[in-house]
């Protein structure tokens, strides 16, 4: 990232909000359900599928988080309703997490249950280190419940994420593999670049070694260009993996993996509760300086 990029980084939390809104709108499908079931009707027509997320986390209060498992099961229906080549992605602090776990399991649960009876799946978004453990045990808890239609999600940032894979290879499970976005001490977290990347080639072995079935998300063309060559060298057959990208970005290398047969999914969050998310995703965007000083000049 060049000096201009770390810059603009840093002065986000100055920018006003209308302007991050502005910039916020490439990654988001709207405010509304109805934005996102149409956003990934759009993407069907380009061949790829979705993921779609209710956007909010870190509810504390216990009415929020009942809300919270309404509109994720409204999802859930939404795509079953529209037939939509799509499922759901939850983040367990939105569904009560910090409030009682009992209380969180018992809502994510049914939102897993509800999308066995619609054939459909869920997947429990992975959220910042205090969550790591409880996020696994959850994933644990639902599959020896008999639920097989839930996955979970690894950061390869994280340096006990080896260990965590190994541990869920019993499963076969369905994990998403991505770098990871919050900002975690060094004791818990690789933070150079090329050791992240590392740790990523790693897993992604690890995981299609041990049966699991990944999904790659990455933009990163140096991750991307090995998994295709690790998809080729164990002739993995396209129903035994993916590639997961964000709304917005990298649209072209996405039709290029779409053009070479390979399954994409696109991340599709929803939602009023935007500027965590779009902060957090601006700041991971190497092209971030770019769109944000437009859009503070233009105001476009």
């Amino acid at each position: 990232m060049s000096v201009f990029n770390r810059l603009v980084v840093a002065t986000l939390p100055l920018i006003p909000k209308r302007i991050i809104q502005t910039v916020a709108r490439r990654y988001i499908a709207g405010p509304h359900l109805v934005d996102a079931v149409a956003t990934t009707t759009a993407l069907m027509k380009v061949g790829a599928t979705s993921t779609i997320d209710v956007l909010g986390e870190f509810v504390e209060n216990r009415d929020r988080a009942v809300s919270e498992t309404a509109m994720a099961a409204s999802v859930l229906d939404a795509i079953a309703d529209n037939n939509l080549a799509s499922y759901l992605s939850v983040k367990l602090t939105s569904l009560g997490l910090d409030i009682d776990h009992d209380f969180a399991y018992a809502n994510v649960r049914s939102l897993v249950d509800r999308a066995r009876l619609r054939g459909l799946f869920v997947r429990m978004d992975m959220e910042n280190t205090p969550y790591t453990d409880v996020t696994l045990d959850f994933y644990r808890r639902l599959r020896r419940d008999g639920y097989d239609n839930v996955g979970v999600v690894i950061q390869a940032y994280l340096r006990r994420s080896e260990s965590d894979i190994r541990s869920l290879l019993e499963f076969a499970p369905s994990i998403r593999l991505c770098k990871g976005i919050y900002v975690e001490d060094v004791s818990v977290a690789y933070k150079d670049a090329d050791e992240i990347r590392a740790n990523y080639r790693k897993l992604l072995r690890i995981l299609v070694e041990g049966g699991a079935r990944p999904h790659i998300a990455t933009h990163d063309e140096q991750l991307i260009k090995d998994a295709e060559n690790l998809i080729a060298s164990q002739k993995l057959n396209p129903t035994a993996y993916e590639f997961q990208m964000l709304l917005g970005v990298r649209e072209d290398r996405r039709d290029t993996l779409l053009k070479a047969g390979h399954a994409v999914r696109i991340y599709v969050p929803f939602g009023e509760d935007w500027y965590g998310y779009s902060t957090r995703r601006l700041k991971e965007n190497p092209q971030v300086a770019g769109y944000v000083a437009k859009a503070v000049l233009t105001g476009k």
